[in-house]
């Protein structure tokens, strides 16, 4: 029986060498003994090789570094945290505690190509914001002292400061690499919102050029985040930036799939206050209100077309009308009969203009607005503050919290009803506020992921007198109260009870594995673990949860748990997955496996075993031919 290998299967997506099979795929003639050629490479790709040194480019220090860091594979695992959940069996949405570049290594399996949108609002790099401090070899033991899962005093994270001598880069090497593995989980319609100032605008869009494709980047948006300028200085900043990037640019435009695939701006009752029903001598347009647009087109500034020069009649005086002098109409002669056959033509309140405005009504324009580039009466900061407030029922919970409309305005441009929201710095979860509330206005499904670093709050803040340790107490503690407010507040609205208003919480750990010593002097010790090789202080669950990472299953999959034999058999995803850690197992185990098989009827069923629960070597011996039995050929040990 194959047993998983803690250093291939215990660690998160290989993205090297996944790199390096697609390569061979499409150029399997530039490898020589399972190695690149890269003069081969060169020759493949002939005109489009750049040798110049002098070739633009953007680069740092450690930008290498950062590259090799977002490659590395995670040896982490999520362990599951039942008790901080809201709705655990039913819910489809997560709440992930911990450093968000190990998170985003281990869901690349399960939610590559799954995300639809994400929305981060990073640190802006003051000088006063947290930093997340990435070590190449060992991110994962860095993050794990800080948390106080390994003895280690004195470990901490720092803020970054402008007299550190490395302002900039210590920032874009944080960013560069989560923003990598970010791409990987978009699907191809995918769209990414980002928030920042104008201290790292510039560079943001450099590195999302770079890591997204500069044809990808569909636009910049503005954000009036405060209604006037601070007085305590000649020129002061109101508004933020919002880049949004594509995931892949379209064969057959140039506008990238997730430009084609938003949806329209909501309308608002000033966009349509703008259509009014007109008096006309044969009474209001049973089409509804309409407003009038000109039919003409101007001659000075403008294009004069001597075919589009031609008399029209007014249906009410029976009079032949010619354009304004130095204009054209703006349509055909045919196009122009049409438009005045359906009654499209606009002639006065009483039919006597001198010449028609064109009809364009209200019930047939698009359902929505095009979304311009300077957000139009989008709530400030202090309304945020005041979201917040309002939901903790007391001040200065959070400090930076963004608005809840502002992002609900991304998801209902950038988001189907059934699709997945992503936010990996998620701090007070304003955009899990804004996925539930979207989802009680339009009867969606949308799932969010929330991700956040256990950041402690300052012992003297309101929000640590109020007894919220850290910042992801803070983002879970929101989620459970702004659920509970739309129940609430909705309980007259008979499906309102179908909202999903729970999340699974989830917190980063070492593996559930207990690694190889290699110490001579730990022989023994080491011998002895190979065999029971599951940490003394883990939980079946924690094993289920890791397997299910590995495998690149679904983390909301359900999971089904039955006795077999006397046996405890956990089914995950309908059998998709079936996991067995009891110890002596016997043949009738094994054989109810198979039936178990036949009973889901799964397209593959894949099986894992603890590897030493077996009764004696035989029933292991035999295991893996009675399952062969069953059209069951994936069968492992842990």
């Amino acid at each position: 029986m194959e047993k998983l290998d803690p250093k291939i299967d215990g660690s998160s997506k290989n993205i090297i060498q996944e790199n390096i099979d697609k390569l061979k795929t499409i150029f399997p003639d530039v490898f020589t003994e399972s190695k690149v050629d890269f003069d081969r490479l060169k020759e493949t790709l002939g005109q489009y090789i750049e040798d110049n040194e002098e070739r633009y480019s953007f680069s740092w220090h450690g930008k290498s570094r950062a590259r090799r860091i977002s490659q590395t594979p995670s040896t982490g695992t999520l362990r599951p945290c039942k008790e901080e959940s809201k709705n655990w069996d039913t819910t489809q949405n997560l709440f992930i505690e911990g450093d968000n570049l190990e998170v985003l290594k281990l869901l690349q399996k399960t939610y590559h190509k799954k995300v639809k949108m994400i929305y981060i609002d990073p640190p802006y790099n003051t000088g006063r914001e947290f930093i997340y401090p990435d070590n190449y070899k060992d991110n994962l033991d860095t993050y794990l002292k800080y948390t106080g899962q390994i003895d280690d005093e004195g470990s901490k994270f720092s803020s970054n400061s402008e007299q550190s001598g490395r302002y900039h880069t210590n920032w874009l090497n944080m960013m560069y690499p989560r923003l990598k593995l970010a791409r990987n989980l978009l699907r191809d319609d995918g769209v990414i919102f980002i928030s920042i100032d104008d201290n790292e605008q510039s560079n943001l869009k450099k590195i999302c050029d770079e890591i997204f494709g500069e044809d990808n980047f569909i636009n910049g948006l503005i954000w009036k985040k405060r209604d006037g300028a601070p007085n305590d200085r000649k020129m002061g900043s109101v508004h933020e930036h919002i880049l949004v990037f594509g995931k892949n640019k379209s064969n057959t435009s140039k506008k990238t799939k997730a430009e084609e695939s938003f949806n329209l701006m909501p309308r608002t009752d000033k966009a349509n206050a703008q259509y009014k029903i007109f008096n006309e001598p044969d009474g209001p347009d049973k089409r509804g209100p309409f407003r009038k647009i000109d039919a003409t087109a101007t001659g000075k500034g403008g294009r004069f077309v001597k075919s589009l020069y031609y008399p029209i009649e007014n249906p009410y005086t029976k009079e032949m009308v010619y354009p304004r002098d130095g204009t054209c109409w703006r349509h055909s002669k045919e196009n122009m009969a049409l438009l005045q056959k359906e009654q499209r033509l606009y002639w006065g309140v009483n039919g006597t203009a001198k010449t028609p405005m064109r009809k364009l009504f209200l019930s047939e324009t698009k359902q929505g607005m095009t979304t311009p580039s300077i957000l139009p009466n989008m709530p400030f900061n202090q309304h945020a503050a005041r979201e917040i407030e309002i939901i903790f029922d007391r001040k200065s919970i959070y400090e930076t919290p963004k608005p809840v409309d502002l992002i609900k305005l991304f998801i209902q441009i950038g988001t189907q009803k059934e699709d997945l929201v992503l936010d990996f710095f998620s701090g007070s979860c304003s955009t899990a506020n804004a996925v539930l509330n979207i989802n009680k206005e339009d009867k969606g499904t949308r799932r969010f992921i929330m991700v956040q670093l256990p950041e402690p709050c300052k012992k003297d803040s309101d929000a640590f007198k109020a007894g919220y340790i850290t910042i992801s107490d803070i983002g879970k503690e929101r989620i459970r109260r702004a659920g509970e407010r739309i129940v609430e507040e909705n309980q007259d609205q008979a499906d309102i009870e179908n909202i999903d208003i729970g999340f699974k919480v989830f917190k980063l750990a070492s593996s559930n594995s207990k690694p190889w010593d290699t110490d001579f002097d730990h022989l023994e010790d080491a011998l002895w673990d190979s065999v029971n090789n599951i940490k003394t202080d883990r939980t079946e669950a924690d094993v289920l949860y890791e397997l299910l990472l590995k495998y690149g299953l679904d983390l909301t999959l359900p999971i089904e748990e039955r006795k077999i034999s006397g046996k405890t058999v956990f089914s995950i995803g309908l059998g998709a997955l079936v996991i067995c850690l009891d110890s002596d197992i016997t043949i009738d185990v094994v054989e109810g496996i198979g039936k178990l098989k036949q009973e889901l009827d799964p397209e593959i069923m894949r099986v894992v075993f603890k590897d030493s629960g077996f009764k004696n070597d035989v029933v292991k011996t035999n295991a893996i031919q009675i399952l062969k039995q069953y059209n069951i050929e994936d069968v492992k040990s842990l």
